[in-house]
């Protein structure tokens, strides 16, 4: 099932970095964070250039049509939980992002098993631009947060700086919620026809 080429290998790759990730992310102190950090762009750059390599090179496989999505979604929302978990980004934000993408993911599995194949469609990467984008805000935040101690100004000082930062992943996760609730409303209603006619073929089998 799984062809060893080089863009399934970091497919699974960018598994194995993803839970790096996680246990960067949850440990304490700057080292971590920072590690997290690296990580998570290494993660973020497989995740580029295992598509780059498979369409270069034509080694598209039913191996990395399943994994690839699902990789993608292990580490965006694994990374979403922790922060909502931190208290840096509000519980109902995640649970939009986290609806959303499985519900997307699982029906666009579904279409594939029958051999079908929905394409990505823009409003679908601009939601996934914004949603790296702002995880990579978060850690940086978390990097200063950690690392204002040894900050040369005040304390007052380093304490309106964060606030003002927090403000930003505010607005950036607002920004990011909104596109994808409604890369998701884009998604359902460009396939409509198709998700009808399995409806329909459901309804006849029961």
């Amino acid at each position: 099932f799984m062809n060893l080429n080089l863009p399934n290998i970091l497919t699974m790759s960018r598994l194995m970095l993803t839970l790096g990730f996680i246990f960067c992310l949850t440990k304490a102190g700057l080292g971590a964070i920072v590690m997290a950090i690296v990580l998570f762009t290494c993660a973020s750059l497989t995740d580029f250039y295992d598509g780059y390599f498979a369409k270069r090179w034509n080694l598209i496989s039913d191996f990395g049509k399943i994994m690839d999505p699902i990789a993608d979604k292990f580490l965006t929302l694994a990374a979403f939980f922790i922060f909502a978990r931190m208290h840096i980004v509000a519980e109902w934000m995640f649970y939009i992002i986290f609806i959303r993408e499985v519900l997307v993911t699982v029906s666009r599995l579904m279409v594939m098993k029958k051999g079908r194949y929905l394409a990505a469609e823009r409003a679908g990467k601009c939601k996934t631009v914004f949603q790296i984008i702002a995880i990579a805000f978060i850690l940086i935040f978390l990097m200063l947060r950690e690392a204002s101690p040894l900050m040369p100004w005040g304390d007052m000082t380093v304490q309106n700086w964060l606030q003002s930062w927090q403000r930003g992943i505010n607005v950036l996760m607002w920004l990011t919620v909104i596109l994808t609730f409604l890369s998701g409303i884009s998604y359902v209603w460009n396939n409509r026809k198709i998700f009808f006619l399995d409806l329909k073929e459901i309804i006849k089998i029961s």
